[in-house]
């Protein structure tokens, strides 16, 4: 069932999931079809088998950390026969809310298109009691060219209600207006560029929103209204701020994901390659707001040119 735009039917999220599904890779390389405008990606001299081989180990030692720091971690196989090598970044097609809504997003290039499977999720929802109440399909939006790649694009203060968003070929504004319009959610647009002037492509590799803290690189952000906004929606929202630098971004600083430990409390997944990039007042000011679980994903972040967040789908949908 597609949902019509409008007003989500729960204003009161947590901000932190319990759950996360990751996606174990069946193929796995620098995507061809994504290096022009994901500057975190590098083409090596390597075998396919032994790349995916790499991956497969980093994925399974971040999951097997996950669980064992307190999440639930739903481990899904990717399509082998898709051929698709960003299969195990699936927050990027999906995002699931407390009011058992499924968010499908459109995606810019055709072999993440072929990342979707929503029969997948529907599959683990009935195996896991999770309740999808409605299905909101936005993939149609490619064919009007406006693309907005899930929670990359999207970096959601659940509890204030806000989406942030930096403009860029894979977030188009229109597609970020849709998506908020559709949920309930006030956009917080703005541009950033790294230091060598190219557009950040996906905001969750600059900025992450926890319960009581924000880690953000403001220096990346252009100077004038949405770099004000930014700053107003954080003070608004009572965000204490962690700033990073444009160096520590490139080490994946800026890719974390906040997430709820249970019994063990709020935790934060980041990558030890970010953690090695933070200082000692700044990795000081994270733990006071989260226990931190570190994951090494070198050969994913170098190949694939995404981190520990990108890997985490967050599963917010009630339980039957």
């Amino acid at each position: 069932m597609n949902a019509k735009p409008g007003r989500s039917r729960q204003p009161n999220e947590a901000q932190c999931a319990r759950t996360v599904l990751m996606v174990r890779p069946a193929t796995f390389c620098a995507n061809p079809e994504t290096l022009a405008t994901n500057a975190f990606q590098h083409v090596v001299k390597a075998s396919a088998g032994a790349m995916l081989r790499a991956a497969q180990a980093e994925f399974d030692a971040a999951a097997e950390a996950l669980a064992a720091a307190g999440v639930e971690v739903v481990v899904a196989a990717a399509d082998a026969a898709a051929e698709t090598p960003d299969a195990l970044f699936p927050n990027n097609w999906f995002s699931t809310h407390a009011d058992g809504r499924l968010v499908l997003y459109p995606m810019a290039v055709p072999n993440r298109r072929r990342e979707r499977r929503p029969e997948m999720l529907a599959a683990l929802a009935a195996q896991h009691g999770w309740e999808i109440a409605q299905t909101l399909d936005l993939s149609g939006l490619e064919q009007r060219g406006q693309i907005v790649e899930g929670t990359g694009s999207l970096v959601f203060d659940r509890a204030a209600r806000l989406a942030y968003a930096s403009r860029s070929a894979r977030t188009h504004e229109e597609a970020v207006n849709v998506a908020c319009a559709a949920l309930g959610y006030e956009p917080v647009l703005f541009n950033a560029h790294d230091q060598a002037g190219r557009e950040v492509y996906h905001t969750n590799v600059l900025m992450a929103v926890g319960p009581t803290i924000a880690v953000l690189a403001s220096s990346m952000i252009a100077p004038g209204a949405g770099l004000r906004r930014v700053f107003d929606a954080l003070d608004q929202s009572e965000k204490q701020l962690l700033d990073i630098s444009a160096e520590q971004v490139a080490e994946f600083a800026g890719n974390l994901l906040f997430l709820d430990g249970g019994a063990q409390g709020p935790l934060v997944a980041v990558s030890r390659r970010a953690w090695a990039s933070l200082t000692r007042a700044q990795r000081v000011l994270l733990e006071q707001h989260a226990r931190p679980v570190l994951c090494g994903v070198e050969t994913i972040e170098h190949l694939g040119g995404g981190g520990i967040r990108c890997m985490l789908a967050e599963i917010f949908l009630p339980r039957r």
